[in-house]
């Protein structure tokens, strides 16, 4: 694998992806065609409630068969560099399996715990059809630099709440390559709490007929972080749909950039799709850059739309919150949750919101 990273170790610069956090400076040495030795992560899962892991749930070592299965060619044209140098460097390859007709009743917790100098994890996602389940990501520890790829699919039918959680406090890059199958319901969720450097890759395609899919996004940067998150969603299937809402709120001296690219393939008729980003500037030092892009290549569609907005913290609500009895930090802290809380309400049920809630209010006062 190392030789087919080779290939894709020079990127195009002026390409998008890499505009704004190139390549060089995502690469753990910053040597582009050194390939670095790495270690794994401890891998786990448990349920948010305690219980024990229903039958039909399992996390273990994947073999040569599911990564044919359920790995993708990984072939991102400008971004092919990331996944592959994750696939050259990983010592193992994990595959959490679902089976079909299983329904979690409690969000499902997936911890990734990352240690020593360069970490990365290939992960592949194995969602069986009809089933209904919540999953928590947790990407942490006190790795310098971190990888992750996630790989893999959503069954038919299948109805799944799929949230990643970025608190590593370090470096990170994050691949994601997975695809929906007929009638899928998927609401793909990410929270950064806490990276000082993350670079994002998140790709989708909705291949099948009646596939669903909403990317909720809720990044809180300070400090001097720089993060930097591309989402692409690909509809090949007729009367897909996909919506993309990102928020970050920025502090400190961070700088936060978000792609979103919604492409509708020549067949995909009546795909609808949209994306909205939302940059909250905590600080006059903050820097916040949105590019939201279509490419539409079939006519019949339902429709197609895209946007972005910037602004301070509401003077009037900040004011308000005053005469409410709440000093200048409180009503900074109560405005930051509320506009971060608007996607992550949208990620899942009331115990998955509870349980994000808890573990980035904490992060609030960083800011």
């Amino acid at each position: 694998m190392s030789s087919s990273y080779l290939e894709h170790a020079n990127t195009d610069k002026a390409a998008h992806i890499w505009r704004y956090t190139s390549w060089k400076k995502t690469h753990p040495t910053g040597i582009i065609n050194d390939i670095p030795e790495s270690n794994s992560p401890e891998i786990s899962i448990s349920l948010v409630n305690g219980n024990p892991i229903p039958e039909g749930v399992s996390i273990h070592d994947a073999t040569d068969s599911d990564i044919e299965r359920l790995g993708h060619e990984l072939d991102f044209d400008h971004g092919s560099a990331a996944p592959k140098f994750i696939t050259a460097l990983v010592p193992k390859v994990t595959i959490l399996s679902i089976k079909d007709k299983v329904k979690i009743e409690s969000p499902l917790i997936v911890k990734i715990s990352t240690s020593g100098n360069i970490c990365t994890a290939r992960l592949l996602i194995d969602i069986g059809s009809q089933v209904e389940a919540e999953i928590i990501t947790i990407i942490e520890g006190d790795a310098n630099w971190t990888g992750i790829l996630r790989e893999g699919k959503y069954g038919a039918n299948a109805i799944v709440n799929d949230v990643v959680t970025q608190i590593t406090g370090n470096r990170l890059l994050r691949c994601d390559a997975l695809s929906l199958e007929r009638d899928a319901q998927v609401k793909a969720g990410t929270v950064n709490a806490s990276s000082s450097q993350a670079k994002v890759d998140i790709r989708h395609w909705l291949n099948e007929p009646g596939s669903s899919l909403k990317v909720n996004g809720s990044i809180l940067s300070s400090n001097e972080d720089h993060l930097d998150s591309h989402i692409e969603i690909i509809h090949t299937g007729r009367d897909t749909r996909s919506r993309l809402e990102w928020h970050s709120a920025c502090g400190g001296k961070s700088n936060t950039t978000g792609t979103g690219m919604l492409k509708i393939d020549a067949g995909a008729k009546g795909a609808d799709a949209g994306q909205l980003f939302h940059n909250l500037l905590i600080s006059e030092r903050a820097k916040a850059n949105s590019i939201p892009e279509l490419e539409v290549l079939e006519s019949e569609v339902v429709g197609c739309g895209h946007g972005t907005a910037n602004g301070p913290l509401d003077e009037q609500q900040l004011f308000y919150l005053s005469t409410r009895g709440f000093d200048e930090e409180q009503a900074r802290s109560a405005l930051i949750a509320a506009f971060l809380n608007a996607p992550l309400s949208d990620m899942g049920s009331e115990p998955l919101h509870g349980w994000l809630i808890e573990r980035i209010e904490k992060h609030l006062n960083m800011i």
